[in-house]
């Protein structure tokens, strides 16, 4: 791939990102994709024949790019309560930088579970807790944390994290109400949600 080529396909990846996230999938055309990318629709379905293709390439894209910021997670020189508190700091600064991303999934979770399984179904979640688990026995076994309570510690992480942005409209209501701002809260966020955590599990 050229050099012009790359460089074009970046730009679909970054219309087809915004486009996706505003519409939905089922909303989203080709069309307006091709528009915001600023190249004709024959061209854009020379990259990508089809708006299925062009939205798992787009998911793949930004799951790939998450999973690589969170990559130390998996790595034996950081304690567990560090990972905690790194997974808190770069997923909350990721969901900063692409705010519309959780609404976007869960509506496609809604509308058509079966994509979005398939989209995630390669991942060995099975790996990933053996390696918490060579990382992390004794810890493990000093909080109590079994390969059963894993999945609830887990779900409370990610919605601790999530759920902010996915309720963001109705939060910033209330936040206005009470004089709080939005954007100081999800700053805050990172290290409160971290330390609740991990005074949850080692109380």
């Amino acid at each position: 791939m050229s050099e012009n080529e790359k460089l074009t396909e970046e730009r679909i990846f970054e219309a087809a990102e915004i486009v996706f996230e505003e519409e939905g999938l089922a909303g989203a055309r080709m069309q307006t994709i091709a528009d915001r990318a600023g190249i004709n629709k024959a061209l854009l379905h020379y990259y990508f024949r089809t708006k299925d293709h062009l939205f798992e390439a787009v998911f793949t894209k930004l799951a790939k790019k998450m999973f690589m910021k969170f990559t130390p997670i998996f790595e034996k020189d950081l304690s567990l309560e560090e990972k905690i508190r790194f997974f808190f700091r770069e997923h909350i600064t990721f969901m900063q930088q692409n705010p519309k991303l959780p609404g976007f999934i869960l509506n496609e979770i809604n509308h058509n579970p079966q994509r979005i399984q398939k989209l995630i179904k390669n991942i060995d979640f099975k790996y990933l807790w053996l390696t918490i688990l060579e990382h992390h026995e004794n810890e493990l076994y000093k909080y109590n944390l079994t390969e059963e309570t894993l999945p609830q510690i887990l779900t409370s992480i990610a919605s601790m994290s999530v759920f902010p942005f996915a309720a963001k409209g109705i939060l910033e209501v209330v936040f206005e109400n009470l004089g709080v701002d939005f954007d100081k809260y999800i700053e805050l966020r990172k290290e409160f949600a971290a330390d609740f955590v991990i005074k949850a599990i080692t109380r």
